[in-house]
């Protein structure tokens, strides 16, 4: 996820620990989405965990945007 700014990720992992919760946060959901497929799940749950998942990435990509424009990146 985001490998053009993983220097950026690097250091708000470092920094900010809302932004780690959230980041792995992610990971988890992707990890038990992948889970769910394999074992043939309902596919609502499995939609509704894909929704949960997006809304983690576009909350990490803001985070990101926002420390580039604090930090003039």
């Amino acid at each position: 996820m985001f490998h053009e700014h993983r220097d950026i990720i690097t250091e708000l992992k470092k920094k900010d620990g809302h932004f780690v919760k959230v980041f792995e946060k992610h990971n988890e959901l992707n990890e038990k989405i992948e889970d769910m497929i394999k074992n043939h799940s309902d596919q609502f749950e499995i939609e509704a965990k894909k929704k949960e998942k997006l809304k983690l990435k576009d909350d990490v990509y803001n985070m990101i945007i926002k420390y580039k424009k604090e930090n003039n990146l």
